[in-house]
């Protein structure tokens, strides 16, 4: 079955939803076209998120009240694991995230097997509010200690888990502290290192309008993310030997076209044993 290339008929899409009426039909839609297996996880929205979609061929799970964007995503892993597909694929709902970058998501999970890849928000980076390019740039700072390897943008929520990153359990953390959380536990736990992808992020509609106001409080949140990931690194037995595996990782980046040139080491067509 692992020789099987991994495709929309054997991941899931997972999308976490809280209060995306407005654009979350648009967003399943588009993610129809390239998996079998779309979840939306509607966390306990007060608007019609789940009614706008009800008549599609996609499988939604509600929580009862707002428990957050983690509980969202482990909601959404234990379904795609009691189906017994391969791997998830994570988006927003919000129409942040393109469901054409998924196939080059799934391409680089196929060249780099048991590795998680990130959709990482390289192309028209100047579109990006500046504060979060800042929280990015800190949070993959902090999380290159934890984990051991340079990650480029450890914040974005497009993403492609490996089944035994998705089916790790005790995994510490909640809200959007799970998904720095998953990378830190990927690496310590199963050795899995991550790979990026460059996508674009969307944060106007096609009218020039901003998208709605993001559910990611920079204060808070990059607060709640940061203290984890500090408490993660000093409970390290050896902190200093993960920063310095940091420091000899540079970050992959699976571009073959060679659009996208970074001052790191870019890999275009990789082999995968040699990053085992």
């Amino acid at each position: 079955m692992n020789d099987i290339p991994l495709s929309g008929d054997n991941i899931a899409v997972v999308i976490p939803a809280l209060n995306e009426a407005l654009r979350i039909r648009e967003v399943v839609e588009a993610a129809l076209a390239y998996g079998a297996h779309i979840i939306v996880i509607d966390d306990g929205s007060d608007d019609d998120t789940a009614e706008v979609i009800a008549d599609l061929p996609v499988t939604v799970l509600r929580h009862g009240q707002r428990r957050g964007k983690g509980a969202a995503l482990r909601t959404g892993f234990a379904e795609a694991g009691r189906r017994g597909l391969r791997g998830v694929v994570t988006m927003d709902g919000d129409g942040q995230h393109a469901a054409a970058d998924i196939p080059r998501l799934l391409r680089a999970a196929n060249s780099y097997p048991a590795h998680i890849v990130i959709g990482a928000r390289l192309r028209k980076r100047a579109q990006q509010p500046a504060y979060r390019r800042l929280a990015n740039e800190f949070g993959d700072w902090g999380i290159a200690w934890g984990t051991g390897q340079r990650i480029t943008d450890t914040q974005s929520g497009q993403r492609y888990y490996p089944i035994e990153v998705a089916s790790l359990e005790n995994v510490p953390g909640e809200n959007f502290v799970l998904e720095a959380q998953l990378l830190i536990s990927a690496a310590r736990d199963l050795g899995i290192r991550c790979v990026s992808v460059p996508v674009e992020s969307r944060y106007r509609d096609a009218d020039g309008m901003p998208l709605r106001k993001s559910h990611f409080h920079p204060l808070r949140d990059l607060y709640r993310i940061t203290a984890h990931v500090v408490m993660q690194v000093l409970r390290h037995d050896n902190m200093w030997q993960q920063y310095r595996l940091a420091r000899e990782n540079p970050p992959l980046i699976y571009d073959p076209s060679g659009e996208h040139i970074v001052p790191t080491v870019v890999v275009p067509i990789p082999n995968a044993a040699a990053h085992r």
